[in-house]
């Protein structure tokens, strides 16, 4: 399981929060792992920016599924 990131993601363009809404969707509480094995592939196709764009999803959905807020409250 992925650890939820100290600060939040890098969200590049808005198309980002959509596959992370669909990945939600589709793959449940697996979505984030879905989202790892995507940035793998990339990689291994030396896609660095689908390595990065995949990897940011991954970190969005883990942030989305804790139970709670993060960050600071005011």
């Amino acid at each position: 399981m992925l650890e939820p990131a100290a600060v939040p993601p890098y969200i590049a363009d808005p198309s980002d929060l959509a596959a992370t809404q669909e990945l939600m969707a589709e793959y449940g509480p697996v979505a984030a792992e879905e989202a790892t094995a995507r940035a793998n592939r990339a990689r291994d196709r030396d896609n660095v920016v689908q390595f990065c764009r995949w990897r940011q999803v991954a970190r969005l959905v883990t942030l989305l599924e804790q139970p709670g807020a993060w960050g600071t409250i005011h």
